[in-house]
Order: C-alpha cells, then structure tokens, then sequence
C-alpha cells in the first residue's frame, strides 16, 4: 500500500507542470505529422511546433529540427481543448539573433548579410533570420550589380528589437576602412619617399593618386619638365605610377606629389650646354600677352618678351604660333632661379648687360 502512494506521488510530480505562454522551455523532437513538429517538453501531451514556426518557406522542418534533439521553444499558445500546446522555434532563434546584432552593433563590428531583395529605394537583407533594410544611399555599389541571395557586409545603424527595426549600411563598412586606411599611411609616409599609386582622378590642376587609402595630389607643375596644357596629356585614370611625396600636412591630413622628380633635371643639363650670347632654335610652347615661351632645351622653357615678339613679327611679317620653329639669342641665363630670357638679335656684351 505505501508502495502504491509512493508511485502516486512521483506521478503527481511528473505532471506537475505551470506552462504559460511566454515561457520559454526545452524539449525533445519526437516526429513531424501534418500540423508540424511533435515536441515532448514534459507537459501530459505532446506539444506541436507548426511549419510556420519552425522554417522558412523553402526549408525543410527535419533539417532543421531533428528528431531526437533537445531544442529551446517559445509557448505561443497554451493549452487547447486537445491540451496542446503551441511552440515556436524560429522566435527563440530570432531571440537570440536580436541580442547578437544588438552587442555588433555596440562594438561596431562588421557583419555578413544574404540580400532577400531589391525594392524602391534600397535592398532587403538577412541576418542570422532577421529582416533589415539597407537603403540606397547606403549602399557602395549599384543595386544593378547585385544578385538575390549573395552576400554583402554590413553594419548597423538602427537597431529596435521592439519596432522591428533594423538599419544597416554597407558603405559604412569601406569608409571605416578607408579612415583606418588613412592613419595607418599618414603614420608611414614622408617626404622623399618614392610610393606607388592609382590615377582616379583627373582635373584641370592635375591629377589625384590612390596611394593605398589615401589621395595625394599631383599638381599640374609637377607632371614634368616640360610644359603640359593638361594632365590627360600623359595621365589616364587607372595608370598606376610611381611618384614622389614632395609634402605631408597631417593636420589637413593632404599629401603632395611630383612625377617630374623622378626624372634628371633638365636645367642642370642645359647649363652645360647653354651660355650667354648662344644662338639657338627652340619651339614656341606657349603665348602670352607679356611674350612667348620657347622650349631651348627639353624640359627648358625660355621667354622671349612681348617687345621681341612683336619686333620679330614686323621684320618677318609671320605670326607667331604655338608649335613654331624659332631662332633666337641667349639673352640672359640664370640656372638657379631657372630663367632664360631670349632675344630674336644679336646683341654685344654691352647690351647684354643693359
């Protein structure tokens, strides 16, 4: 008889249960049917985890909960007249997604998202079973170029658990890199030194050079010796050349380059060549109202003043153009400060002087 009282109460104590909805609770898969997933979580029946609640559209319940394994599962529903109770799988696993992504986006960590679509104004994405949008502004490449279903890294800027929304930007990713980028080469470069780089951008004042993070500019003086009209005369965006950083502002964070320093300095060359009195023949490289400038040497530019010009012009009854052949004097030569002034006469030392 006590025997029989005792087995009563371990009874008693096994079905000795209070679910409730809201109450998360573990159980074990038992089998799948029609309405869904079998779960034993110790309750008098069996509890049921309905298709919707346990996989998305195009997954299979047994893969994703298999039988014989103990899973956490959320009440959706208690007791029905069947004395069923209704779980959830996917809610515990969102659950948990949510406080994942709520420490990522805390320590700004970058994440990797699967994109579900492409609507108006941006592109839905998936993360670990969590829906977010990522709008266009937000986005480094064209929405064009992307494919439902490939992946794309993210991080996030709004994250609500409760509203259900969820934020994320995929162009902040490459500009936290690019400004980690920046501090590393500001801390490395110097003047002096001989770096390479990518032509991306091509403007009337010259050219910008991707150095590896960074812009530095190459100014149109410094693309060469000889006088270019215009960058595209020898640069093409996507070259990749080497220069040399000729200044660092790191305040500004702005670094300066020169093409023309990697070549011989034409001028030290040409005062071996060149004195005082010379005849000699350049081309004519630019006009000016005050005089031309003529190429004497390569990379050597010379004036001939306005008066000249227009003396020579009178007595030869020709017009003077860019790309014209030109015989001239070596007026005045001064290597150091890199100026040549030209005469189309012949002048006495005397003159020279005067």
């Amino acid at each position: 008889m006590a025997s029989k009282e005792l087995d009563f109460e371990e009874l008693l104590k096994k079905y000795d249960y209070c679910f409730q909805k809201g109450d998360l609770v573990k159980g074990i898969v038992c089998g799948y049917d029609g309405q869904g997933v079998m779960v034993d979580i110790g309750a008098k029946t069996i509890a049921v985890v309905p298709e919707r609640e346990a996989a998305e559209k195009n997954e299979k319940v047994e893969e994703i909960l298999e039988k014989g394994k103990e899973y956490e599962f959320l009440i959706i529903r208690e007791e029905d007249e069947d004395g069923k109770f209704l779980l959830s799988y996917k809610r515990v696993c969102q659950a948990y997604a949510w406080k994942e992504l709520e420490k990522a986006k805390a320590d700004d960590e970058t994440i990797l998202g699967t994109i579900a679509g492409i609507v108006k104004g941006g592109i839905l994405v998936d993360v670990s079973g969590v829906r977010g949008f990522v709008p266009s502004s937000q986005l480094r490449i064209k929405e064009s170029d992307m494919e439902v279903g490939s992946k794309i890294e993210l991080k996030i800027l709004t994250l609500d658990s409760q509203q259900n929304s969820f934020i994320l930007s995929n162009k902040k990713v490459y500009d936290d890199s690019a400004v980690e980028a920046r501090n590393v080469v500001f801390s490395q470069i110097e003047p002096g030194q001989i770096v390479k780089g990518d032509v991306v951008r091509i403007t009337d004042f010259g050219a910008f050079i991707d150095l590896g993070g960074i812009d530095g500019l190459l100014p149109l003086s410094q693309l060469s010796w000889r006088w270019i009209d215009h960058p595209t005369d020898i640069l093409n965006v996507g070259d990749k050349i080497d220069v040399e950083v000729i200044a660092v502002d790191h305040d500004k964070q702005r670094v300066s380059l020169s093409l023309k320093n990697l070549e011989p300095d034409p001028w030290l060359e040409a005062e071996k060549q060149i004195k005082e009195g010379d005849k000699i023949e350049g081309t004519i490289t630019r006009l000016k109202h005050f005089g031309a400038f003529v190429e004497v040497y390569p990379g050597v530019e010379a004036l001939l003043p306005h008066a000249e010009v227009t003396e020579y012009q009178n007595n030869s009854g020709q017009i003077l153009k860019v790309g014209d052949k030109l015989e001239t004097y070596i007026l005045k030569f001064n290597p150091t400060d890199k100026r040549i002034a030209l005469s189309v006469s012949e002048h006495n030392e005397e003159e020279q002087q005067e």
